[in-house]
């Protein structure tokens, strides 16, 4: 069976000319249980300065509301929101706050009437220092009902991890650190081949940003950014418990961050920026589809292939509904709706 994307619509979420910020970055997306689609992102005069906030805007009836701010907690940069719903229609908002990456922590907000107002902030993990909980990609929820964050640390080599909550979100468990095999260039002497893979990454380098899938009872995926020019995975057979080491896959990466989602029907779409170079450009931002649990992936749709950054998407899924935002341009936040259909 062959699928495809088709576009249904496309918005930038506030007008280009009506930002009431200088730059705004790292969107997240949420389909509410009363249909609406909540949308946050971070902003201020540049990124990692003291008035950056957390910034939300709602689609009702396809139309979008006007942004407000909605976390701005101390004076100090706050970043990379992450809503999530549960089922009793509570709303959390995660988001780390901090000037350093290395010494980051993570606040949680709660909103009982769908993102209208929030509680006051509290730390997800009392005296965390690093940022326990979603470093940027979306929770899951797996079929064992609990919840799933990928997490990741950036201080010396970077590392990520998984945070995985059986409370409701109340306690979290991380996992041990995702390590990543030292392969290695030269001559296999078993075969008299010769062997052509990268060495380890070294200080500073790795991975980071984990996007989470479940491809069945207990077996989860991850797919996360790096270095290395590649897009790395790791897998889990546990609930996300433990984890593999990370290895290779052939999607390239320019050390931008990725996002990844499961249709009902077992297919998964990729968004990501398709460039191979380490700290490459962010442009351009394309989805990619596969059918067999992301051995193979096929390139469907070029979101954005203009000169500009568009990066740090977003992508959900809603029965046969694909909702996608992302950074445009650090000007705004642009949004795309897809359905998912069967090639005739």
């Amino acid at each position: 069976m062959a699928l495809y994307l088709k576009k249904i619509k496309y918005d930038l979420i506030f007008d280009l000319d009506k930002m009431p910020f200088k730059v705004c970055h790292a969107s997240n997306i949420c389909k509410l249980q009363d249909d609406s689609l909540l949308v946050a992102w971070f902003a201020g005069e540049k990124e990692g300065s003291d008035d950056v906030a957390i910034w939300m805007s709602k689609n009702t009836k396809g139309v979008w509301s006007q942004p407000k701010k909605v976390a701005h907690d101390i004076k100090q940069p706050h970043w990379n929101p992450v809503i999530y719903q549960h089922e009793d229609g509570r709303v959390a908002l995660f988001y780390k706050v901090g000037r350093e990456i290395q010494t980051w922590y993570t606040n949680k907000r709660v909103s009982k009437d769908y993102g209208e107002t929030w509680s006051e902030a509290t730390e997800l993990v009392a005296n965390d220092r690093g940022g326990r909980g979603p470093v940027r990609c979306k929770i899951i929820t797996l079929s064992d009902g609990s919840m799933l964050a990928g997490a990741s640390i950036e201080e010396g080599i970077w590392s990520a991890f998984t945070d995985r909550s059986e409370d409701k979100g109340e306690t979290w468990e991380k996992s041990e650190p995702i390590t990543i095999d030292v392969e290695y260039h030269g001559e296999n002497t078993a075969t008299n081949s010769n062997i052509e893979v990268s060495e380890q990454s070294f200080f500073g380098r790795g991975v980071i940003q984990p996007t989470l899938w479940e491809s069945e009872k207990g077996r989860v995926h991850m797919l996360l950014r790096s270095t290395e020019k590649k897009i790395y995975r790791a897998d889990s057979v546990d609930y996300g418990r433990t984890w593999s080491k990370a290895y290779a896959t052939q999607l390239p990466n320019n050390n931008s961050g990725i996002d990844v989602v499961k249709c009902s029907n077992g297919t998964l779409i990729l968004c990501s920026n398709p460039i191979a170079e380490n700290w490459g450009i962010r442009s351009p931002l394309t989805l990619a589809v596969s059918m067999d649990n992301g051995e193979s992936w096929t390139e469907q749709v070029i979101l954005e292939d203009k000169e500009g950054e568009f990066s740090y998407p977003s992508i959900i899924s809603s029965e046969d509904k694909i909702y996608v935002t992302y950074t445009y341009d650090r000007k705004s936040i642009a949004f795309w709706e897809f359905s998912l259909e069967e090639a005739q």
